[in-house]
């Protein structure tokens, strides 16, 4: 690894540690406020679906099911809705000085990892008082983490890009981020959804992602892509996050000659 690079990794740890003191500085409960949300959401959700809709009555261990879909969902849309703003809020910091613009987009989905790794502890507490016994399937919980990182670092790439020009972009995403949130099975078995719309839900990454990492720790009565979908359809949600993150470095690599114009 040459001095340049170095540099620039050193770079992305600074960044990504301030950013993460800086989010809870001045707040007496500091990081708690990251498991907070997430926990009162939760409570909410888990009261309405089990006692009112009764989902959860047909769902295995249906509150650590929740709280999974929740933590990981959660994740992905404080990412990306953080990192449209990532470029446009370093604008002074980009006319002045040269570094790639793709730290600060990589920065800030590390901070978000560290409190997403921590809120992911506190998963893993739920299934132990769950009476939930990890087995060796577990091995594959860091593989789902990476491609979850994966798909989040491609679309903040993209909708980072597209904020410097078009300011109207975080609050499609903001409502798009609301429709995807019903349209994805966090709240709900696909056992409730027609067999056809729930194998169209399944190509989502995000579903997949969720799914699996469910089936993995929590049952395995979990319908996951590769039991729902055909052999030629089973790849798609499994290769999207690679394609979204080739696509977006590409597309950020464009844009970012013209950010010290246009922020």
């Amino acid at each position: 690894m040459d001095k340049t690079s170095k540099t620039y990794i050193g770079l992305v740890k600074e960044l990504a540690l301030t950013d993460f003191k800086l989010k809870y500085q001045g707040s007496i409960l500091g990081y708690l406020w990251s498991l907070v949300k997430p926990i009162m959401t939760f409570l909410v959700l888990l009261f309405v679906f089990t006692n009112i809709f009764r989902v959860g009555k047909s769902i295995e261990h249906y509150p650590v099911y929740l709280l999974l879909g929740i933590v990981i969902w959660g994740f992905f849309t404080e990412i990306t809705s953080t990192s449209i703003v990532s470029i446009v809020s370093k604008g002074e910091l980009i006319r002045k000085i040269y570094f790639p613009r793709i730290v600060l987009v990589i920065s800030q989905s590390i901070t978000g990892l560290i409190t997403f790794l921590l809120n992911f502890l506190v998963v893993i507490v739920f299934l132990f008082f769950s009476g939930i016994f990890l087995n060796v399937s577990v091995v594959f919980v860091p593989l789902l983490i990476l491609e979850l990182f994966v798909l989040t670092i491609g679309v903040s790439l993209i909708l980072s890009s597209l904020f410097v020009r078009f300011r109207d972009i975080s609050h499609i995403w903001e409502i798009l981020m609301m429709a995807a949130f019903y349209a994805t099975p966090i709240l709900y078995p696909l056992s409730l959804v027609p067999p056809r719309l729930a194998k169209l839900m399944m190509l989502n990454p995000m579903a997949q992602i969720i799914q699996d990492t469910r089936y993995v720790l929590v049952t395995h009565q979990t319908d996951t892509a590769w039991k729902m979908l055909d052999w030629h359809y089973v790849w798609i949600p499994y290769l999207l996050p690679f394609v979204i993150l080739v696509s977006g470095y590409w597309f950020f690599q464009k844009s970012a000659a013209k950010f010290a114009e246009e922020v």
